[in-house]
């Protein structure tokens, strides 16, 4: 088949690409930058330059390529840890990409009569934040996000529902960690880490669920060809609270334990929505990818991920 990625030098897309051409996929891959197309050639891909935020160059990149199914992986996540209390504002840029980004590709998909789309979204924290610790996916979206998370929720509602509604697959990822991630070797998360400049807040009862990058991209790969329209999270075996898996990660870098914080203390550091993540929010069930898709993560845990798989 003929895979139009958009996004095909971030994170996810680097190790989709190789993925999609050992499958015998022709690949056609987006950066914003002409400086990065090389990377796509030497990989064997196709590279164009495309804005995802200017509809003119999405439709033309895309009626340009002829494909068959378009993966969409557009985000501007790159080393955006910070002030929590500023959440919306740090992720306007990918949640411009979730919204306008997403209504571009599907237009030009409409137009090229591309008969697959599967795009990205996220698992854990935008999911309703009472009842069980795990949640699926016939669980609802939080209808009461924190304040400074409005927005991003909205577009990741955005996403989801006009990707499912052209009859598209959501692919909602883990935290995601390894090479190239904020939980990665030299990564800000880790950096935070080492400098006791991320304590563990309250009792840690947040649970999250975690994604390898390298599993984040296989799924991707599955999803070319396989499953039926819907919303799939893409997560390991393992969710586990913010009270178990972030003294394993101090550990797993060499790092001292975290300081421990009363949520009252932190809240004035990092926000209703920075408290949420380390005392509220709920992890992801993978039931359906694994069902649905076929897919099994290479990683089932992120304790070994963490020691073996940061990069």
């Amino acid at each position: 088949m003929r895979v139009f990625i958009a996004g095909a030098t971030g994170a996810v897309g680097t190790r989709l690409v190789p993925l999609l051409l050992a499958a015998g996929h022709e690949v056609v891959g987006t950066s914003r930058s002409e400086a990065r197309l090389g990377e796509l050639e030497r990989a064997g891909a196709t590279g164009v330059v495309m804005n995802g935020l200017d509809a003119a160059s999405v439709r033309r990149a895309v009626l340009d390529a002829h494909p068959d199914v378009i993966v969409h992986q557009l985000t501007a996540l790159s080393g955006q840890v910070g002030d929590l209390k500023r959440f919306d504002e740090i992720f306007a840029a990918t949640n411009a990409l979730r919204t306008r980004g997403t209504d571009h590709l599907l237009a030009a998909a409409a137009e090229a009569g591309v008969g697959r789309f599967v795009a990205q979204s996220y698992a854990g924290w935008p999911t309703e934040r009472t009842g069980g610790p795990v949640k699926t996916e016939e669980d609802p979206l939080d209808p009461n996000p924190t304040k400074a998370s409005r927005e991003t929720l909205a577009a990741i509602r955005h996403v989801e529902q006009q990707t499912t509604d052209a009859g598209g697959l959501a692919l909602r990822y883990g935290a995601l960690y390894g090479p190239g991630n904020d939980i990665g070797r030299g990564g800000s998360v880790i950096e935070m880490l080492r400098a006791r400049k991320l304590p563990l807040v309250g009792g840690g009862a947040g649970v999250w669920s975690f994604c390898h990058i390298d599993d984040a991209a296989s799924a991707a790969a599955v999803a070319v060809t396989r499953g039926a329209p819907g919303v799939y999270n893409i997560v390991d075996d393992d969710p586990a609270p913010v009270a178990v898996w972030l003294p394993e990660l101090a550990r797993a870098i060499g790092a001292k334990p975290p300081m421990r914080i009363p949520a009252w203390m932190a809240r004035p550091l990092i926000g209703e929505h920075g408290v949420s993540m380390m005392t509220r929010v709920r992890g992801a069930s993978n039931a359906k990818a694994k069902r649905e898709l076929g897919w099994e993560p290479a990683w089932p845990s992120w304790r070994e991920g963490f020691r073996r798989g940061l990069g």
